[in-house]
Protein backbone atom coordinates (compact mmCIF):
# COMPACT_ATOMS: atom_id res chain seq x y z
CA UNK A 1 0.00 0.00 0.00
CA UNK A 2 1.33 3.40 -1.02
CA UNK A 3 0.37 6.78 0.40
CA UNK A 4 0.71 9.76 -1.92
CA UNK A 5 0.52 13.38 -0.82
CA UNK A 6 -0.11 16.42 -2.97
CA UNK A 7 1.45 19.77 -2.18
CA UNK A 8 0.28 23.23 -3.26
CA UNK A 9 -3.10 22.15 -4.64
CA UNK A 10 -5.14 25.06 -3.24
CA UNK A 11 -4.15 28.59 -4.24
CA UNK A 12 -5.02 30.24 -0.91
CA UNK A 13 -2.95 27.71 1.04
CA UNK A 14 -0.01 28.39 -1.26
CA UNK A 15 -0.40 32.09 -0.55
CA UNK A 16 -0.64 31.32 3.18
CA UNK A 17 2.71 29.51 3.23
CA UNK A 18 4.60 31.16 0.39
CA UNK A 19 3.35 34.71 0.94
CA UNK A 20 2.55 34.80 -2.76
CA UNK A 21 0.04 33.21 -5.11
CA UNK A 22 2.08 30.22 -6.23
CA UNK A 23 0.73 27.81 -8.82
CA UNK A 24 2.84 24.97 -10.18
CA UNK A 25 2.81 23.77 -13.78
CA UNK A 26 2.41 20.16 -12.64
CA UNK A 27 1.15 18.55 -9.41
CA UNK A 28 3.64 18.42 -6.54
CA UNK A 29 3.76 14.81 -5.34
CA UNK A 30 5.38 13.30 -2.27
CA UNK A 31 5.00 9.96 -0.49
CA UNK A 32 4.51 8.81 3.08
CA UNK A 33 5.68 5.53 4.60
CA UNK A 34 2.99 2.92 5.22
CA UNK A 35 3.71 3.27 8.96
CA UNK A 36 2.36 6.82 8.68
CA UNK A 37 -1.19 5.49 8.39
CA UNK A 38 -3.38 6.25 11.43
CA UNK A 39 -6.84 4.62 11.40
CA UNK A 40 -9.82 3.58 13.53
CA UNK A 41 -9.75 6.65 15.76
CA UNK A 42 -6.42 5.79 17.34
CA UNK A 43 -4.69 8.73 19.06
CA UNK A 44 -2.00 10.78 17.40
CA UNK A 45 1.14 11.10 19.51
CA UNK A 46 3.01 14.37 19.10
CA UNK A 47 6.56 13.55 18.01
CA UNK A 48 9.47 14.77 20.11
CA UNK A 49 11.48 16.01 17.11
CA UNK A 50 9.27 19.01 16.35
CA UNK A 51 8.15 22.09 18.26
CA UNK A 52 5.26 22.75 15.86
CA UNK A 53 3.22 19.94 14.34
CA UNK A 54 0.53 21.27 11.99
CA UNK A 55 -2.75 19.73 10.86
CA UNK A 56 -3.52 19.82 7.14
CA UNK A 57 -7.09 18.69 6.46
CA UNK A 58 -7.57 16.97 3.12
CA UNK A 59 -9.85 14.83 1.00
CA UNK A 60 -8.36 11.36 0.63
CA UNK A 61 -9.30 9.01 -2.21
CA UNK A 62 -8.85 5.25 -2.27
CA UNK A 63 -7.60 3.50 -5.40
CA UNK A 64 -9.84 0.59 -6.38
CA UNK A 65 -8.03 -1.12 -9.26
CA UNK A 66 -4.62 -1.68 -10.81
CA UNK A 67 -3.52 1.05 -13.18
CA UNK A 68 -0.48 2.48 -14.94
CA UNK A 69 -0.33 5.49 -17.27
CA UNK A 70 -4.07 6.03 -16.87
CA UNK A 71 -5.62 8.41 -19.43
CA UNK A 72 -7.31 11.40 -17.84
CA UNK A 73 -10.70 10.49 -19.34
CA UNK A 74 -10.62 7.11 -17.57
CA UNK A 75 -9.17 8.24 -14.24
CA UNK A 76 -12.57 8.30 -12.49
CA UNK A 77 -12.75 4.52 -12.88
CA UNK A 78 -9.74 3.97 -10.62
CA UNK A 79 -11.03 5.21 -7.25
CA UNK A 80 -14.15 4.18 -5.39
CA UNK A 81 -14.19 5.93 -2.01
CA UNK A 82 -13.34 9.19 -0.27
CA UNK A 83 -12.74 10.29 3.31
CA UNK A 84 -11.30 13.14 5.34
CA UNK A 85 -7.67 12.85 6.37
CA UNK A 86 -5.03 14.83 8.23
CA UNK A 87 -1.58 15.22 6.71
CA UNK A 88 0.41 16.02 9.84
CA UNK A 89 3.50 18.12 9.13
CA UNK A 90 6.45 18.91 11.36
CA UNK A 91 6.42 22.53 10.22
CA UNK A 92 9.62 23.76 11.84
CA UNK A 93 11.49 20.77 10.48
CA UNK A 94 10.01 21.33 7.03
CA UNK A 95 11.15 24.94 7.03
CA UNK A 96 14.71 23.93 7.91
CA UNK A 97 14.76 21.25 5.22
CA UNK A 98 13.37 23.57 2.56
CA UNK A 99 15.91 26.27 3.42
CA UNK A 100 18.68 23.74 2.73
CA UNK A 101 17.05 22.32 -0.39
CA UNK A 102 16.60 18.90 1.21
CA UNK A 103 13.72 16.39 0.78
CA UNK A 104 10.62 16.59 2.96
CA UNK A 105 10.30 12.90 3.80
CA UNK A 106 10.94 13.01 7.55
CA UNK A 107 8.70 16.04 8.19
CA UNK A 108 5.77 14.57 6.23
CA UNK A 109 6.09 10.79 6.37
CA UNK A 110 6.80 9.99 10.01
CA UNK A 111 4.80 7.39 11.94
CA UNK A 112 1.15 8.35 12.44
CA UNK A 113 1.31 11.37 10.15
CA UNK A 114 -1.46 10.19 7.79
CA UNK A 115 -4.73 10.01 9.72
CA UNK A 116 -7.81 8.89 7.82
CA UNK A 117 -11.48 8.51 8.70
CA UNK A 118 -14.27 6.18 7.66
CA UNK A 119 -14.96 5.82 3.94
CA UNK A 120 -17.86 7.06 1.82
CA UNK A 121 -18.33 5.59 -1.62
CA UNK A 122 -18.02 8.09 -4.43
CA UNK A 123 -21.56 7.15 -5.48
CA UNK A 124 -22.78 8.60 -2.15
CA UNK A 125 -21.67 12.09 -3.23
CA UNK A 126 -24.67 13.57 -5.04
CA UNK A 127 -22.68 16.34 -6.72
CA UNK A 128 -19.56 14.32 -7.42
CA UNK A 129 -16.12 14.36 -5.91
CA UNK A 130 -15.23 17.81 -7.32
CA UNK A 131 -18.09 19.53 -5.53
CA UNK A 132 -17.86 18.58 -1.86
CA UNK A 133 -17.24 20.60 1.28
CA UNK A 134 -15.09 19.36 4.16
CA UNK A 135 -13.92 20.84 7.44
CA UNK A 136 -11.98 20.14 10.61
CA UNK A 137 -13.15 20.90 14.15
CA UNK A 138 -10.74 21.00 17.08
CA UNK A 139 -12.30 20.92 20.53
CA UNK A 140 -15.68 21.75 19.03
CA UNK A 141 -14.56 24.75 16.95
CA UNK A 142 -14.10 24.77 13.17
CA UNK A 143 -10.49 25.61 12.38
CA UNK A 144 -10.19 24.72 8.68
CA UNK A 145 -12.60 24.23 5.82
CA UNK A 146 -12.35 23.65 2.11
CA UNK A 147 -14.20 22.72 -1.03
CA UNK A 148 -12.92 20.34 -3.69
CA UNK A 149 -14.07 22.82 -6.38
CA UNK A 150 -11.07 24.96 -5.41
CA UNK A 151 -8.44 22.34 -6.23
CA UNK A 152 -5.85 23.49 -8.75
CA UNK A 153 -5.48 19.89 -9.98
CA UNK A 154 -8.62 17.76 -9.92
CA UNK A 155 -8.75 14.28 -8.43
CA UNK A 156 -8.86 12.78 -11.92
CA UNK A 157 -5.81 14.76 -12.99
CA UNK A 158 -3.92 13.64 -9.87
CA UNK A 159 -4.73 9.98 -10.52
CA UNK A 160 -3.65 10.24 -14.15
CA UNK A 161 -0.48 12.16 -13.30
CA UNK A 162 0.68 9.90 -10.45
CA UNK A 163 0.07 6.80 -12.57
CA UNK A 164 2.66 8.02 -15.09
CA UNK A 165 5.37 7.39 -12.50
CA UNK A 166 3.93 4.78 -10.10
CA UNK A 167 1.76 1.76 -10.71
CA UNK A 168 -1.42 2.33 -8.71
CA UNK A 169 -2.74 -0.66 -6.82
CA UNK A 170 -5.97 -1.40 -5.00
CA UNK A 171 -5.83 0.23 -1.56
CA UNK A 172 -3.32 2.96 -2.41
CA UNK A 173 -4.28 6.37 -0.98
CA UNK A 174 -4.01 9.88 -2.37
CA UNK A 175 -4.13 12.86 0.01
CA UNK A 176 -5.31 15.51 -2.44
CA UNK A 177 -3.95 18.68 -0.81
CA UNK A 178 -5.02 21.09 1.89
CA UNK A 179 -6.84 24.43 1.72
CA UNK A 180 -5.85 27.51 3.70
CA UNK A 181 -6.12 27.49 7.48
CA UNK A 182 -3.49 25.02 8.64
CA UNK A 183 -2.29 25.29 12.23
CA UNK A 184 -0.67 23.48 15.15
CA UNK A 185 -2.14 20.72 17.30
CA UNK A 186 -1.54 20.31 21.01
CA UNK A 187 -1.75 17.56 23.59
CA UNK A 188 -5.37 16.83 24.61
CA UNK A 189 -6.84 18.32 21.44
CA UNK A 190 -9.81 16.42 20.00
CA UNK A 191 -10.04 16.44 16.21
CA UNK A 192 -13.14 15.80 14.10
CA UNK A 193 -13.11 15.67 10.32
CA UNK A 194 -16.35 16.24 8.39
CA UNK A 195 -17.31 15.63 4.78
CA UNK A 196 -20.54 17.53 4.15
CA UNK A 197 -22.79 16.38 7.05
CA UNK A 198 -20.84 13.16 7.67
CA UNK A 199 -18.50 12.91 10.67
CA UNK A 200 -15.83 10.56 9.32
CA UNK A 201 -12.78 11.22 11.48
CA UNK A 202 -12.52 11.54 15.28
CA UNK A 203 -9.44 11.12 17.48
CA UNK A 204 -7.34 12.69 20.23
CA UNK A 205 -3.84 14.12 20.37
CA UNK A 206 -1.60 12.65 23.06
Amino acid sequence: MKIFGVGMNYAEHNKELEETLYITDEPVIFTKADSALLTRGRPFFLPDFTERCDFETELVVRISRLGRSIPLRFAHRYYDAVTVGIDFTARDLQQRLRARGLPWDICKGFDGSAAIGEWLTVSELPSGIQNVHFHLDINGHTVQSGDSRDMINSVDKLVAYISRFFTLRTGDLIFTGTPAGVGPVHINDHLEGWLEEHLLLSFNVK
